[in-house]
């Protein structure tokens, strides 16, 4: 199992440019690292909420290419399905992921720069805020983006579908080079 580094940093210069490697393009948005592996390899960003005017309700994005591979093997296999189907029939576990969906909204205006937060506010975007939940998704009994229910598990430990994950894939003995 690797062993991850949650503490919230602004990257350095060389995760910037290791960041741009693993997505294909100059970051933008970036806040901070919100977990990368203990050598500094990014894992999870955390997101800024408005970026050049335009909203990006995704709090936390899973940056690491391997990770991201697994995850995209674990979609297609149908595996939100399978989840989706359990929320429906595990109170509990519905309930709990309500909740979390609840403290995700909470935790973004919590997190989010005042200038955005007055920002938003301006441009009539504070119900997108209030109503996007992780991977932005509206419909908050639906599963939406296991990669940002991972990363969100990553940087938080507060994911009941990213826990799934981990305890169902082990994702975290993934080689990770990228």
């Amino acid at each position: 199992m690797h062993r991850f580094d949650t503490r919230r940093q602004p990257p350095t210069p060389a995760q910037l440019e290791t960041i741009a490697q693993q997505i294909g393009r100059e970051p933008r948005g970036i806040e901070a690292v919100a977990c990368a592996t203990d050598t500094g390899l990014p894992l999870v960003l955390q997101m800024r909420t408005l970026v050049a005017d335009q909203p990006f309700p995704t709090l936390y994005w899973l940056c690491c290419r391997d990770l991201c591979r697994v995850i995209g093997r674990i979609e297609d296999s149908g595996w939100v399905k399978q989840i989706e189907q359990e929320l429906q029939n595990d109170e509990a576990l519905r309930v709990a992921y309500l909740d979390q969906q609840r403290r995700y909204v909470a935790t973004r205006w919590r997190l989010m720069r005042e200038e955005d937060r007055r920002r938003i506010e301006a441009l009539g975007f504070t119900d997108l805020f209030d109503r996007y939940g992780i991977g932005g998704i509206a419909q908050w009994d639906k599963v939406r983006c296991l990669h940002m229910q991972y990363a969100h598990w990553l940087a938080e430990g507060d994911n009941v579908i990213g826990e799934r994950l981990e305890q169902e894939f082990s994702l975290s003995l993934t080689p990770i080079r990228s």
